[in-house]
């Protein structure tokens, strides 16, 4: 049985916009997501709609628990705090669902910390190679974002 696959949308960046898209990429409800995460009662839904809604940010922890369920990489759909390159690399590839083909060159990047300039050079070729292999209909639209779900720098 093959499932019918529909693109999520993303609405914004903020980290309710990406737990929703993944949790509807990945074809759950919030009923299902909340019973995954042990939430009882009459309104156990609730809590996921303010994570999605942006009226509560979950914890690091509760996030931990939300990437597990929906099989994604916690760097994903955590809060960004841009301490650390990687938070750059994931916002890029969700500007991509909101702005389609837009482009980055880094080549006039000033070399302030060149282990930092590396990693994104290589987050960047590994991005291209799968962003061509979609092109190319090597792979489908949705194996492309189950890269990109599930990322994780090397």
């Amino acid at each position: 049985m093959r499932l019918l696959y529909t693109k999520p949308e993303l609405e914004d960046l903020s980290q309710g916009s990406r737990i929703s898209f993944a949790r509807q990429f990945r074809l759950m409800t919030q009923d299902e997501v909340s019973d995954k995460l042990g939430l009882t009662g009459e309104c156990k839904r609730r809590t996921m709609t303010r994570y999605e809604k942006g009226d509560r940010n979950p914890k690091d922890d509760r996030a931990m628990e939300i990437s597990k369920i929906l099989n994604v990489s916690f760097n994903a759909i955590k809060k960004y705090d841009f301490k650390e390159p990687i938070d750059i690399f994931y916002v890029m590839m969700w500007l991509e669902e909101l702005i389609p083909h837009y482009q980055i060159d880094i080549s006039k990047v000033p070399k302030v910390n060149q282990d930092n300039i590396n990693q994104i050079k290589q987050f960047l070729d590994e991005w291209e190679l799968m962003g061509n292999k979609r092109l190319k209909r090597e792979i489908t639209y949705a194996e492309y974002i189950e890269w990109k779900l599930t990322y994780e720098v090397k």
